[in-house]
C-alpha cells in the first residue's frame, strides 16, 4: 500500500517559503519540491482558503506565508488538506458476522483510535517555527565540506 505523503510535502513547500522571505512562484516550489507547479498551486490553494498562505499575482508575485511560524501547527495543516487518513491498517472486515473477528476488531479499534488521538495531539504540539529551528540546527551542525542538502 502507497504511503500518503502529502503533510510531509506541504511542510516541506511551507519551510521553503519561510526560508526565502519573498513570494516564491509555483515553478520554483516545483523545482524545490521536484513536482510539477500545478502540483503546488492545488496544494497552496487549500492552504490559501485555510489562511495559512496568500499569492500576490504578477511581477514579484507568488505565494507567501500568511502568518507566524509560531502559530501554526502541524495539526493545523493536517487540517488544512483534508485530514488524510493516518493509519494504513484496517479490519479484515467491518461488520463480521463471526465473534472472534468482532473481539479482534474491537481490540483494533481501540487501539487504533488510541494512536491517532497521540499522533494528532503530537501533531498540535509541532509548530512550523519548531521546523524551521530544527533545520537551522542542522545546518549549522553540517560539516563545512559536507554537499548542502537543502534544495530550493
Amino acid at each position: 500500500m502507497k504511503r500518503d505523503s502529502r503533510l510531509s510535502g506541504v511542510l516541506h513547500v511551507l519551510l521553503h517559503m519561510a526560508e526565502q522571505g519573498a513570494p516564491m512562484t509555483s515553478e520554483q516550489l516545483a523545482k524545490a519540491m521536484q513536482t510539477h507547479p500545478v502540483v503546488i498551486r492545488r496544494i497552496l490553494g487549500g492552504l490559501r482558503d485555510a489562511g495559512f498562505v496568500h499569492s500576490e499575482k504578477g511581477h514579484g508575485g507568488g505565494w507567501m506565508i500568511a502568518g507566524d511560524l509560531a502559530d501554526i501547527t502541524m495539526r493545523d495543516v493536517y487540517d488544512a488538506i483534508g485530514q488524510p487518513t493516518l493509519m494504513a491498517m484496517s479490519n479484515r472486515t467491518e461488520a463480521p458476522g463471526c465473534m472472534v473477528e468482532q473481539a479482534v476488531n474491537a481490540a483494533l479499534d481501540a487501539s487504533f483510535h488510541d494512536a491517532e488521538a497521540l499522533l494528532l495531539a503530537r501533531f498540535t504540539e509541532v509548530t512550523l517555527a519548531q521546523l524551521a529551528a530544527d533545520f537551522h540546527e542542522r545546518m549549522a551542525a553540517r560539516s563545512p565540506k559536507a554537499p548542502e542538502q537543502h534544495h530550493g
